[in-house]
């Protein structure tokens, strides 16, 4: 009993051992009671037809451990005597976590507001709106630590307004310095208010082409046809020359096809009129134009145009296939036969 009763920083040993004990239960209890209202809030939610309890998930998720621990260690200081600096340092210290928690809270709720209003208006194929949410929410995170760090600066005794006047001296050597970083921030501004494209849409830049799958603070990320994920800085890409077919409200078709010269000319007359049989029937197209356009080295031929008014790229294969399909069974039904590249030599005796 004489060794619990030995002095440490003013303190028994007895007590320092109750304050771990008390620091070690706190976190213990509060990690196990996050870990039963997250398993039962699953469980709930799953029974649940409403959405208003969902958001306490990414609210658990972003509580962190450092919280438990500070509210452990600040409960078990109260059962020791510590000099008021000590004290006055502790408190400060559990108002700053207290901050960053709330911070914390605030990325999750932003999180998952933006990414269920993202995948909704992905399905309603409202791309352009999902991508202002996305950028909304990034630009939400940084107002919330910009608020937080203040706070936080404001509890370590900092004086803010001195602190804002010097930031913005050394704040242009620093955006010299980082100008390249700023300028894909700005970019991304740049991409949630024009709109250039947005999240889903199938873009092509020089000689890449995919899917926009995600626009972020610096870069824009793209899913590729064979699979890789292409990523291009924001300023890069807005740079770039970018062909955005997912804006496009029909596309234009032109294909020709070469007849072999000694094609009897009543047949190569009947030629337009079974193109635009061929192709005026058709579902989601739009017959222009089937001329005899011009003489060849080896072949008569004749130029084709019409329009897909669905511009998904799949649409205008699947129709380029049927057209071409039923011109070869129309041809051989007709005799008219295509040209290949062939060379002809009059021999002179």
């Amino acid at each position: 009993m004489d060794l619990l009763q030995t002095k440490f920083f003013d303190n028994s040993l007895q007590n320092w051992l109750i304050a771990i004990g008390v620091l070690l239960g706190v976190f213990l209890l509060l990690a196990l009671f996050k870990q039963i209202i997250k398993n039962r809030l699953v469980r709930l939610i799953k029974e649940s037809k409403t959405e208003l309890d969902n958001f306490m998930i990414p609210m658990l998720k972003q509580t962190r451990w450092f919280t438990f621990l500070g509210l452990g260690i600040y409960i078990g200081s109260l059962v020791l005597t510590l000099p008021a600096e000590v004290q006055l340092g502790l408190n400060k210290g559990i108002r700053i976590l207290l901050t960053m928690q709330v911070g914390f809270w605030g990325m999750g709720l932003i999180s998952y507001y933006v990414n269920r209003g993202v995948a909704s208006k992905v399905e309603e194929d409202h791309g352009e709106e999902a991508t202002t949410l996305d950028a909304l929410g990034i630009i939400g995170n940084i107002v919330i630590w910009v608020i937080l760090s203040l706070v936080i600066l404001d509890n370590l005794n900092v004086e803010i307004s001195s602190l804002v006047a010097s930031l913005g001296i050394g704040g242009i050597a620093v955006a010299l310095a980082v100008q390249n970083i700023l300028a894909d921030l700005f970019g991304c501004l740049t991409i949630a208010l024009d709109k250039p494209f947005a999240i889903g849409d199938f873009v092509v830049v020089d000689d890449f082409e995919g899917d926009i799958e995600d626009i972020g603070l610096k870069s824009t990320r793209i899913r590729s046809l064979s699979g890789e994920e292409l990523i291009f800085s924001n300023s890069d890409l807005l740079n770039s020359r970018i062909r955005n077919y997912k804006r496009l409200e029909k596309r234009r078709i032109s294909f020709s096809i070469g007849i072999r010269y000694d094609t009897e000319v009543e047949k190569l007359k009947k030629i337009p009129g079974i193109v635009e049989e061929i192709i005026s029937p058709l579902e989601n197209v739009q017959f222009d134009r089937a001329h005899f356009k011009s003489m060849g080295d080896y072949s008569l031929n004749f130029s084709i145009v019409y329009y897909v008014l669905d511009p998904t790229y799949v649409s205008y294969l699947d129709l380029q296939q049927t057209i071409n399909l039923e011109i070869v069974q129309r041809f051989e039904k007709e005799s008219i036969e295509f040209a290949y590249p062939t060379q002809t030599l009059i021999m002179e005796k």
